[in-house]
């Protein structure tokens, strides 16, 4: 069986072009050769010999290619049939996330919920996707207990927002048990293609605490390490907080409920010292303390891939990137949020 083809001079060249093409499909250059070959008078035996494919494959692109010559060689998907009762099946969907898994899991893979109602795991992902399903992620938090949460939040908030004139705001606290970590191998650097590499086994060195005072008008810091921290530890460097302003100057300080932050001695010190005011956040809301976001970012930059051979060199590494922070200090600007997201009566701020 013949059934020669006639080709123009320009159907042949872009045949030839889709055969030789490096970088087009396969199936393309396959039908291409299939026409050239008709074109060229081989038998249908011939062809299906050369190409490897059988008469239907050539009957179908054959009659494509006489009803519209090059442009009938592309591939005409048909495409999915149409959704019935989408809104059911998405409803479905939607109530299956909510449970747990059977098997004992915690949470739903997209293809593990189209197994179990028999869908498209395209199909799970599309109505996550629009309903805003995360099943995989997982958010901590922590409601206040504190009867005068409003209050204190309030007072804070507006430190932040309207401090008051000729005085300086400052929020407080410690990061504590901070590890000296050596490596007992020696760290490979980053390189092309390679990420840094850390052994896993480490030397302990001990532990020290770093107080730290975050200006909300500048965004300075002032820094100051301790072997342990304590109520004394405390008042020292609130006394050093003291000198680094001029005297008489109004001084508000934020600090969390420690115990450290209300013993006798911080009492007697505020009472030798009329002009610091201690402004305490309400119970498990450290996210009020500006402070708490200066500490994440020393402990990415600094303690957590640092190596430290000693507590002093800890200490010195520690303090060295504050004097370095202080020179381009950058403040938090606090706004406020969506209230609808948030639940009670706590103020939704975020800071940025």
């Amino acid at each position: 069986m013949t059934n020669m083809i006639t080709l123009t001079t320009r159907e042949r060249m872009e045949l030839r072009r889709q055969t030789r093409s490096r970088s087009g499909r396969a199936d393309a250059a396959r039908r291409a050769r299939v026409i050239l070959l008709l074109a060229e008078g081989a038998t249908w035996a011939a062809v299906c010999h050369a190409v490897g494919c059988s008469r239907g494959f050539i009957a179908t692109w054959r009659r494509r290619f006489a009803a519209d010559p090059v442009a009938g060689l592309y591939s005409r998907h048909r495409g999915q049939a149409p959704q019935r009762d989408t809104a059911r099946a998405e409803a479905r969907i939607l109530e299956a996330t909510r449970r747990a898994p059977a098997d004992g899991a915690t949470h739903w893979s997209t293809r593990k919920l189209a197994t179990h109602l028999r869908v498209s795991h395209m199909r799970v992902a599309r109505v996550w996707a629009k309903h805003g399903l995360q099943p995989h992620r997982l958010e901590r938090d922590m409601a206040s207990t504190d009867p005068e949460f409003e209050t204190k939040a309030a007072d804070i908030i507006g430190l932040y927002l309207n401090p008051p004139q000729h005085a300086a705001v400052f929020c407080v606290d410690e990061k504590t048990a901070i590890q000296a970590l050596d490596r007992k191998d020696p760290v490979l650097p980053l390189s092309p293609g390679r990420a840094e590499r850390h052994g896993f086994e480490y030397y302990r060195h001990g532990t020290l605490s770093l107080y730290a005072a975050f200006n909300t008008k500048t965004g300075e810091v002032l820094g100051k390490t301790a072997d342990r921290h304590t109520s004394e530890q405390f008042v020292a460097f609130l006394t050093d907080l003291v000198a680094n302003h001029p005297p008489g100057q109004e001084l508000h300080v934020i600090a969390d409920h420690l115990s450290a932050h209300k013993t006798s001695r911080v009492t007697e010190f505020l009472q030798t010292h009329a002009t610091v005011h201690v402004h305490f956040t309400p119970t498990y809301s450290s996210w009020l303390n500006q402070v708490e976001l200066w500490f994440a970012k020393i402990e990415r930059d600094v303690i957590a891939r640092g190596v430290f051979t000693s507590v002093k060199d800890l200490s010195k590494k520690l303090m060295r990137y504050i004097r370095h922070y202080n020179k381009a200090p950058k403040i938090v600007k606090w706004k406020y949020g969506d209230p609808s997201r948030h639940i009670g009566s706590q103020l939704p701020v975020t800071g940025h």
